[in-house]
């Protein structure tokens, strides 16, 4: 009996982490270009780029999407266009 509820409880247990991870996995892909959160992480991410900064303007938004797009963003301007290096 207790091998039974130890076994349900690692099998429950792997399940709650795959869908967090799925979750996240479809946060990083979802289509922020119309979110303003998302457009202002790209401004900054570009001029902190310029200046050669690392998130100078770290912005902090209570809700999690919020939060996800302007890292979103900010990577995305951060990154700037990576066909420029060649």
């Amino acid at each position: 009996m207790f091998l039974a509820v130890v076994l349900g409880v690692g099998i429950t247990g792997g399940t709650v982490r795959a869908a967090q991870e799925d979750r996240a996995h479809v946060s990083q892909e979802q289509d922020y270009s119309k979110n303003k959160n998302y457009q202002q992480g790209v401004r900054e991410g570009q001029d902190d780029r310029k200046h050669n900064l690392d998130h100078s303007k770290k912005r902090h938004f209570k809700k999690d999407e919020d939060q996800n797009a302007y890292e979103t963003g900010y990577q995305q301007g951060h990154q700037g266009d990576q066909s420029d290096h060649h």
